[in-house]
């Protein structure tokens, strides 16, 4: 099984540098584990979006695309529940 390279993109370190501390921690230790595998058991599928998953961290949601081809995940958004999602 090859390991994923995952990147963050500059709109995500942003927002997830305006977080509190325990709350930046936990979701880098999620983004850290999708390296290994990109679509853990509890990650969702966004409608509409070919290759975009969700997985949750508490309120808070990390969006990311998957590239197989290239093995890379990006993360594209980092953000509390209500906010994720608006473009």
């Amino acid at each position: 099984m090859n390991s994923y390279r995952v990147e963050i993109a500059r709109r995500a370190l942003k927002s997830l540098a305006l977080l509190p501390r325990n709350e930046q921690q936990r979701i880098r230790a999620v983004i850290d584990l999708l390296s290994g595998e990109p679509r853990p058991p509890r990650c969702v599928s966004l409608v509409g979006e070919a290759n975009v998953y969700r997985v949750r961290v508490g309120d808070y949601r990390v969006v990311y695309e998957v590239h197989d081809d290239r093995l890379l995940v990006q993360v594209v958004r980092v953000g509390h529940r209500r906010d994720v999602y608006r473009k």
